[in-house]
């Protein structure tokens, strides 16, 4: 089996495109297995003020676990996975299954995270070239997507938020600079490829956003267009979800788009990402409530050596509306440094800047640093 396939179904390793899967037959199925681990030595220090109320990623709450600093030696912004898929022909139609296993390396104590298992991906395909496929099961949401395997921090820790990376992963860009995109039960089908467009339109299980508002009775609705160009490629994303009230709060519905693309131009990589809309969420669907918002990420990356690539990005998640303490938005910046030990491994060290603003009043701040590596096989 083509080892592209594997990439595909690791979404994660999509974007690094250095996945190395083994490959074998069993009877008329094609099975590979991949996976990555990951581990990063992170350390944050938190300052400025602490009355920002919400998803506020640069606060000691938050960012450095409820004091002025945290270490934690955890993922990066990807868990450590484990990924089987299978796939064969049959009448006609191209079939495939996919489960993918994850699993965090740190927790606030030495026993907890023994059991805990992370299952993103559980799903099947069905279809041909000519009549595109069908998707059933859990997977990765398409809105967001495009930003998120794009993003340098893939590969490192981006804003190494010690809430998060303590049972988890940090967030990367996710909350200051996109939304995260999310993992769903859905129905998606992806229209047959023309050209160098591609597109896909899926149905999403309805979720909830905390415990007064939730979804009901329609399914969320996502789709994301993809055109491909010498050298890039751009995209065009949408999301939609009504979400019901409970014990008196008043309903909302969340719509959403983004526009981005990506360009390399001998060593220089750019890439621009946006989303906006109303209820889209800081880190996932709802989670701001029905204030309007804006997502904002750029980056440029330089291939240095062979082995050396340098990058620098820059995102901002901002809210409108809101008063005094409310969180007015978050910013990330993070400087990187990436080297191909092997063509499995890269080493990383990033430092990164993280700043959360209130309506009214002055932010809160978190510095990081993060140093290891990540492995694809």
């Amino acid at each position: 089996m083509n080892t592209t396939h594997t990439a595909i179904a690791l979404a994660t390793a999509l974007a690094a495109g250095t996945a190395h899967a083994a490959d074998f037959k069993a009877g008329e199925w094609d099975i590979a297995l991949g996976g990555i681990v990951n581990a990063y030595y992170t350390h944050t220090s938190c300052s400025g003020s602490q009355a920002v109320d919400g998803v506020a990623l640069a606060s000691k709450g938050l960012g450095c676990g409820g004091t002025d600093g945290r270490t934690v030696i955890g993922n990066g912004l990807l868990p450590n996975a484990l990924t089987t898929m299978a796939k064969t022909r049959q009448e006609g139609l191209d079939i495939s299954a996919t489960l993918m296993i994850g699993a965090a390396v740190a927790s606030g104590d030495a026993i907890s995270n023994n059991s805990n298992v992370d299952v993103r991906q559980g799903f099947m395909t069905f279809g041909n070239a000519d009549i595109g496929s069908v998707k059933l099961g859990r997977d990765y949401g398409l809105f967001g997507s495009s930003a998120i395997l794009g993003d340098m921090t893939l590969l490192g820790a981006g804003a190494p938020v010690s809430a998060t990376q303590r049972n988890r992963v940090t967030l990367g860009h996710i909350g200051s600079g996109y939304t995260y995109l999310g993992t769903y039960g859905q129905v998606a089908y992806t229209l047959p490829v023309s050209g160098n467009f591609s597109a896909t339109v899926a149905l999403m299980s309805p979720v909830d956003a905390g415990s007064s508002h939730i979804g009901r009775n329609e399914p969320q609705l996502q789709a994301l267009a993809t055109a491909r160009f010498g050298g890039g490629k751009a995209w065009l994303g949408v999301k939609h979800q009504k979400f019901e009230g409970v014990g008196g709060a008043a309903g909302f519905t969340m719509n959403g788009a983004e526009v981005g693309a990506s360009v390399t131009l001998g060593a220089l990589g750019l890439a621009a990402n946006i989303q906006s809309g109303k209820g889209l969420g800081v880190l996932t669907d709802g989670d701001s409530g029905n204030r309007k918002q804006t997502n904002l990420l750029l980056q440029a990356t330089w291939q240095a050596t062979a082995k050396t690539k340098l990058g620098l990005n820059w995102g901002e998640s901002r809210l409108k509306d809101g008063t005094a303490s409310d969180l007015r938005g978050n910013s990330n910046v993070t400087a990187g440094l990436y080297y191909g030990l092997t063509k499995s491994v890269t080493l990383v060290t990033e430092l990164s800047r993280t700043m959360s603003r209130p309506v009214v009043g002055n932010e809160a701040r978190m510095n990081g640093v993060a140093l290891g590596g990540i492995v694809f096989f």
